[in-house]
């Protein structure tokens, strides 16, 4: 299935978000079919253990994706809905990117005011 890149990033996002829902989580498993069963980005994704693991494996499944669509051949049935489904992707990935980010700016900031709070009352 097509959307492998979606279903994949949302059971990894359950994962790192203590989501517990059988219900979705099954639902994102028929989505995926057996591609699970194949060692590589999408089944690495689905099962990420961090933020960076998550990012790092959705990004090589959207890159792969997009390998994929450049070798269609001209005329190819799934042509424009792989086109789509590509702009959908690079939109996730650039919205999984800021949340990184964000993640990340919050963690330096944590620091900083730590410092400040001991420059306002030094140990």
């Amino acid at each position: 299935m097509a959307c492998n890149e979606l279903a994949a990033l949302r059971l990894g996002l359950m994962g790192l978000l203590g989501i517990n829902d059988e219900a979705e989580r099954q639902h994102e498993l028929a989505e995926l079919g057996d591609a699970l069963k194949t060692a590589g980005p999408i089944a690495a994704l689905s099962q990420a253990s961090n933020l960076g693991d998550l990012k790092t494996y959705y990004e090589t499944s959207v890159a792969e994706l997009e390998g994929r669509v450049a070798k269609l051949p001209a005329g190819d049935a799934k042509e424009a809905y792989l086109r789509s489904l590509v702009i959908l992707t690079k939109k996730v990935e650039m919205e999984l990117e800021s949340q990184y980010e964000s993640l990340h700016r919050l963690y330096r900031h944590l620091d900083e005011i730590h410092d400040f709070v001991h420059e306002i009352y030094p140990a």
